[in-house]
């Protein structure tokens, strides 16, 4: 991060001294930044938690979950308020619970309580193209996309407790399976607005907001196994809301 960082600086410098520092300097937006961005991802789940209510496990809330990641972008001198950067996230949600299971389905053995947990998390990366618009001044308020790669991945997992080492073993080799994890690599595409307000000349802080569109995708479980036939209705598609702070060099 401290390279990119030192490079969008040493960038910015050089389109300082290449323009002539008059009232038309200023004209367009000028510079450009690098900056943390925390964030609130809400993903489509209604597909996923009725594959997991069938099974009985715990369900990915819909409200979302934390995101973080680090963003940065550099205004072109030669195409006026047009910036291009790149971004980076991830966030994930986990959901557990204890369950009452009826071993083998028998009524001569009594109930036994297991806890089952589900995690899901959403990464990606990639870039950003955005226009600033030219009307609004003293702040920078650009529309844009994101285009890039991005995964979903979901995990599993049953047990009762802890165990013992050998048994641990001896349940791979002898119990079926209780646990697993499949992933959803895709393409990315997300309209965005984002606002940022200077707090300084080398500091400004974020709020935006965006929807991922996700597209190209494939699944697979454990070891990079193909998963087929699953429904177009679970995917990354997800809303979300962003802030950040961002150090550099900004003239909005």
């Amino acid at each position: 991060m401290s390279r990119v960082l030192v490079l969008i600086i040493v960038v910015i410098g050089v389109v300082l001294n290449v323009y002539p520092q008059e009232s038309s300097f200023y004209d367009a937006p000028l510079g450009g930044g690098i900056g943390y961005t925390p964030g609130w991802v809400m993903p489509k789940v209604d597909g996923i938690n009725t594959q997991l209510r069938n099974i009985n496990f715990p369900n990915i809330p819909s409200s979302g979950f934390y995101s973080s990641g680090v963003s940065g972008f550099l205004y072109l001198g030669i195409l006026k308020n047009f910036r291009i950067g790149g971004f980076g996230f991830g966030g994930s949600k986990s959901n557990s619970g204890i369950y009452t299971v009826d071993p083998l389905g028998s009524s001569s053995i009594a109930p036994q309580l297991e806890q089952r947990q589900t995690d899901y998390s959403l990464t990606g990366g990639g870039v950003s193209f955005e226009y600033t618009l030219p009307f609004v001044k003293d702040v920078a308020v650009s529309v844009g996309t994101l285009l890039g790669r991005g995964s979903l991945n979901i995990s599993i997992y049953r047990n009762n407790g802890g165990a013992e080492w050998q048994s641990v073993w001896q349940g791979v080799y002898s119990s079926p399976v209780s646990s697993f994890s499949m992933k959803n690599s895709y393409w990315l595409f997300s309209p965005i607005l984002n606002i940022e307000i200077p707090a300084y000349r080398m500091l400004c802080f974020r709020i935006g907001a965006g929807y991922q569109f996700t597209f190209g995708g494939n699944w697979t479980y454990d070891n990079d196994k193909d998963v087929s036939n699953v429904p177009s209705n679970i995917n990354g598609n997800s809303f979300f809301i962003q802030t950040g702070i961002f150090i550099g060099l900004f003239s909005f």
